[in-house]
This record gives C-alpha cells, sequence and structure tokens, in this order.
C-alpha cells in the first residue's frame, strides 16, 4: 500500500501491520514508475477516490495491469478545473486506461463519464466509509480518565479543525460554558503541526489548555472550570467521538469542503457541521433529512445550535439515534466494491488458464 504523506504511512504501520507493506507512492516520472511495475510485477491496481497519476495509469495500462478507482468522488472544485478546454483532452486520455471507476454517488458516475471515462465501465457502489468499523476502545486505550475528564464533565468535541475555525469554537465554548459550566471543549485540528499556534490563540483567550500527549497517564486537568483538550495525537479522533455530548466536524466553516460526517455519527452523535460539504455532500444531505445532523450557516447559528442541545436531553438523542440509521441504511458499499473487483478479476486469465487472482503476485493499493 503506498501513501504520498508521512501521516499516511504512520496510519499504514499502525492499522495495517502485518497484512501490508507500505512504500511511498513514486514520483510519477515515466522511467520511475516503469521501473517500479518491473519490480512489483502487480496484477491489480487500486487507488481511493482521485489520485489520479497519469505516467502510473499509462504504464499500468501498457503492461495490462488493471486499474480500479475505489470509492471515487470529484469535487465541484475539481470537476470544473477538468472541464478546462487545454486538459479536457489530456484527462480523457487518463480516465480511459481505467478498467473499472467505483464511484460513491450518482452525482459521481456523472461526473466521471461527463470528463472521458468509458459508461461501461462506472458503476455506482456508495460510500465505502460507511461500512468503517467501530473503533475499538477497549483492552486498556481510551477511557474518560485518560482525557483528564471527570464524570460530570460534559464533552463538546470538534473534530478535523482548520485555521479561522478554532477561533469560532472557542469563541462558542465559551458562550456554551456560561450556561453549562460542566461543558469541556475537545479541538482536533485536522493537521497536528498546527497545535503550538491553536494552543497560544486558546491561552491568548483566557482558557485553560492541555494537549493530549501531556495528560496520557495523568488525573484530571482541573477538577471544575472551563478548559480545552488539545488533541495532538493520530488516530484516536473517530473513539474519542463516543464521549461528545455534540460532535462539530471541520472543514465546513472553512472553505475546504468537509471532512468524514460519519465518525461521529457512528457513535449515535448529533452531527453539526458548516455550509461548505462539497467532499461530502451527499453524506451530509442524509443527515439533514433523517433529522440526525444540522449545517450551520455561521458562528451565531453554531453557538446557538450547540447550546440547545446541551440544554435538550431529548433532541439531542433522538438526534444521535437518527445519525446512527443513517449509517446502519446506508452500509454495504463494501461488499459491492469487492464484488466488482472480483468480476473483474475473473475476467482477467493468466497465461496458464487459472484466474489471475490465484496468481501469487503483488496487487497495488494507493490511500
Amino acid at each position: 500500500m503506498s501513501t504520498v504523506t508521512e501521516t499516511g504511512r504512520e496510519a499504514v504501520e499502525e492499522r495495517l501491520a502485518g497484512l501490508v507493506e507500505h512504500l511511498y507512492a513514486p514520483l510519477d516520472f515515466p522511467w520511475v514508475v516503469s521501473r517500479l511495475l518491473i519490480r512489483l510485477r502487480p496484477v491489480l491496481y487500486l487507488f481511493i477516490e482521485t489520485e489520479l497519476w497519469p505516467n502510473l495509469l499509462r504504464n499500468l495500462h501498457r503492461h495490462g495491469v488493471p486499474a480500479v478507482m475505489v470509492n471515487g468522488r470529484l469535487s465541484s472544485r475539481s470537476f470544473a478545473r477538468q472541464q478546462w478546454a487545454p486538459v479536457r483532452s489530456f484527462y480523457r486520455a487518463m480516465l480511459q486506461t481505467l478498467s473499472l471507476c467505483l464511484m460513491q454517488s450518482d452525482r459521481d458516475v456523472d461526473r466521471i463519464i461527463a470528463l472521458g471515462a468509458e459508461p461501461s465501465r462506472v458503476r455506482r457502489t456508495g460510500n465505502i466509509k460507511f461500512d468503517q468499523p467501530i473503533p475499538a476502545v477497549a483492552g486498556g486505550g481510551l477511557t474518560r480518565s485518560s482525557l483528564g475528564l471527570q464524570a460530570t464533565d460534559r464533552l463538546f468535541v470538534a473534530g478535523s479543525t482548520h485555521p479561522g475555525e478554532e477561533e469560532t469554537l472557542v469563541e462558542c465554548y465559551l458562550a456554551l460554558v456560561a450556561q453549562c459550566p460542566s461543558a469541556v471543549l475537545l479541538l482536533a485540528p485536522r493537521h497536528i503541526e498546527r497545535v503550538e499556534s491553536v494552543e497560544a490563540m486558546i491561552r491568548a483567550r483566557g482558557l485553560a489548555v492541555q494537549r493530549r500527549s501531556t495528560i496520557r497517564h495523568a488525573g484530571p486537568l482541573q477538577p471544575i472550570g472551563p478548559r480545552v483538550l488539545l488533541l495532538d495525537s493520530r488516530g484516536e479522533l473517530p473513539a474519542i467521538y463516543r464521549e461528545a455530548v455534540v460532535a462539530f466536524v471541520g472543514g465546513t466553516l472553512a472553505p475546504i469542503g468537509g471532512h468524514n460526517l460519519l465518525e461521529p455519527a457512528q457513535w449515535a452523535k448529533p452531527v453539526l457541521f458548516g455550509p461548505h460539504t462539497d467532499h461530502c455532500a451527499e453524506i451530509a444531505d442524509l443527515l439533514i433529512q433523517a433529522g440526525g445532523g444540522h449545517r450551520v450557516s455561521h458562528a451565531e447559528d453554531l453557538t446557538r445550535q450547540v447550546i440547545a442541545l446541551f440544554s435538550d436531553d431529548e433532541q439531542r438523542e433522538r438526534m444521535g439515534r437518527l445519525a446512527r440509521q443513517v449509517v446502519e441504511q446506508n452500509q454495504g458499499a463494501l461488499q459491492q466494491t469487492l464484488e466488482a473487483i472480483e468480476r473483474l478479476l475473473k475476467q482477467q486469465q493468466g497465461s496458464s488458464g487459472a484466474p489471475i487472482a490465484d496468481r501469487t503476485f503483488p496487487l497495488m493499493a494507493e490511500r
């Protein structure tokens, strides 16, 4: 499994140890990818969402290796950019090398075909994020005490946040704690290298703050009073949502496009997010329609919704239950994806006549 970032490498080695070997994605130069393919001799290449590398795909096609887009999606920005006349023919030629495009939504199907993918090779399989397993929290791992929380503390979790959003969330929290003194804010910046600047901003607002890494084996940060927990670790956020009273998912107040709205939903938590949800548009719409999520339009709206949910147990539990139902009712994309790949493999016969899936050669996957 290849990744392009250090964070990706850490995730692969932590979560898939013993199952896959990690390598960094090759620079997309013809001679580099050609040497890699000669060395690995893959029988199948899977890539997630829209990691399209033209020289890699061209060389895979030349070597007769099927390439499959898994959980494919095209944001509005990406779709508009690829419609630009000078790159449209280039993009069309690249998409023609793909054996299968397994897309998240009908919108994504329409867009990938409009950009030049062969319609007979395009399928709507759904979003495999609906099938993500519940994070493990047992066995001495994450606990409330390991987060410095007491039994009476009520956690407001804001995950995957970006610059500009943290300031809004801190102001929201100050208004919340004035009405709910037991509330504690946990901020999880999307990029943990920003933790130092986020911490400085919080302290400038006059709030106590402590990083997760400093309280791993400690007791509560302080017995009472407003405080902010700053998540400076990787991989813990999905499990931390379990402890939330209310959850906000970042990249949605800032014009980023949104992150994983299903992580709090799978724990039956009410999910709040801003107006910028292009990267997770279908999930956002499903949560809103079901009543398990709410789109806030600005900072004041966010504050109003958070305070209302902290104050209304019945509404909060109802929203959380409906959010969880959205997850359950849309599962099955992973199975559809596996079945589509299996059918493709059965069509690819080795020179010996045995199915290619039975041959002991590598499968390449890019995250």
